[in-house]
């Protein structure tokens, strides 16, 4: 039985959707709320499996709540949302708080609740199975831009300028000796061994390389596919970029028309690199982030060293458009390029394109289970054994900079 807190200040609306969840079997209906500061206060008391938030309320509004719900009592919320400009923009700040996900209001109301019955159900049934904890959002990335790293200066060992860990000390001389390397370093988190090392006695020639950096950094492309539980996983992860990334990354975020905007907007708004919504004929450049539009697909047409995206309104792939699956077989044929990520969602789209991905010598990289709000996805892509990395959400993006590096 899913147990369900419905927190809404309209005395109609707690009606309407206490008598959608009261004809199921599987929901039961535990209380509801008028105003934010009662949501928390019921969400402690009553220890429901979801809770439902409309984000206008008196006293406390919804987004003040989700915040504290997640910090004292985690629990899944699923907003409840208007298709106007303010509503949008509101959402979106939800899910980056840690909402699962949301319902939006027909024409601004839910006066018509037959028509997205089916959908609050749906997504109900799956955020009360979604795993929320408190400490993954980053409180400083919600009110301020984010200051990337000191750049290491050219003249730095090599592994210090690729974020590798320092070789142990050999004979009681320093740890970053370039001479008195070890000659066997494994990258932690990696299954290979760094062949900068392998059977050197030393690093200061300019000719050593790595098998893939014959392939410049500008050349390459960052794929990332993400659903349920994705605004929060993105935040955590573009704010973590450097802006002066050397090649594009291009994502697909499973949303529906309206909200990938204002996702962009606020993504770019608290990273260093710069995030927009997805537009025809876009030509990838790097420090760029692309996110595609909801309900189009996002293919990128690869002629030399040009990357240019196209949008299509072709029909949904496993129920969704914009779909990870569609995305990752158009940049399979850049093989050793492409670095490809999956992270948290429902499902297994992404693990078909991820096949063919690492069939072309793509590098893959998958969020962990640990720090996924739904371990389907990322786990789709581990369990056939496509995954070269498996990282927290935290650390994807230090992953991601590594690869590219490579």
């Amino acid at each position: 039985m899913i147990k369900v807190l419905i927190a809404d200040d309209s005395a109609f609306m707690r009606k309407v959707l206490t008598d959608v969840f009261d004809k199921q079997p599987d929901f039961a209906v535990v209380g509801t709320a008028n105003n934010g500061q009662e949501a928390v206060k019921k969400t402690k008391e009553l220890k429901p499996d979801i809770v439902t938030m409309d984000v206008n309320m008196p006293v406390m509004d919804g987004l003040e709540a989700l915040r504290l719900i997640m910090r004292e009592c985690p629990t899944p919320v699923v907003m409840i949302s208007s298709l106007t400009q303010q509503g949008t923009t509101a959402t979106i700040k939800a899910l980056s708080l840690g909402a699962v996900d949301f319902i939006s209001k027909v024409g601004g109301s839910v006066s018509r609740i037959d028509s997205i019955e089916a959908d609050i159900l749906s997504k109900c049934r799956l955020a009360a199975k979604a795993r929320v904890r408190a400490g993954l959002n980053l409180k400083n990335l919600l009110s301020s831009k984010f200051v990337p790293p000191k750049p290491v200066p050219p003249s730095s060992p090599v592994y210090r300028r690729l974020n590798w860990p320092p070789p142990p000390a050999k004979d009681n001389k320093k740890a970053d000796s370039p001479d008195k390397m070890s000659s066997q370093v494994v990258i932690p988190g990696t299954r290979r061994t760094n062949p900068l090392l392998t059977g050197r006695a030393k690093m200061s020639s300019p000719s050593l390389k790595t098998p893939t950096a014959s392939i410049p950094s500008s050349q390459k492309l960052v794929a990332i596919g993400t659903s349920t539980g994705g605004p929060q996983a993105l935040q955590n992860v573009i704010t973590r970029l450097p802006g002066d990334l050397p090649c594009g990354v291009v994502i697909v975020q499973h949303m529906p028309a309206g909200f990938t905007k204002a996702l962009a907007e606020r993504l770019d708004s608290i990273s260093a690199i710069a995030v927009k919504e997805a537009e025809h004929n876009d030509i990838i450049k790097p420090g760029q982030v692309y996110l595609a539009p909801g309900n189009f697909h996002m293919r990128i047409d690869i002629t030399g060293d040009v990357k240019k995206i196209l949008l299509s309104q072709d029909p949904p792939v496993g129920n969704h458009r914009p779909a990870v699956d569609v995305m990752f077989d158009s940049v399979a044929p850049l093989g050793r390029k492409l670095v490809a990520v999956i992270m948290t969602g429902m499902g297994c789209d992404g693990c078909a394109g991820m096949k063919k991905i690492k069939q072309q010598g793509g590098y893959s990289i998958a969020q962990d289970e640990d720090t996924c709000v739904v371990y389907g996805m990322p786990k789709a892509v581990v369990d056939a054994g496509l995954a070269d990395e498996v990282k927290p959400v935290q650390d994807i993006a230090s992953a991601i900079v590594a690869a590219v590096k490579r």
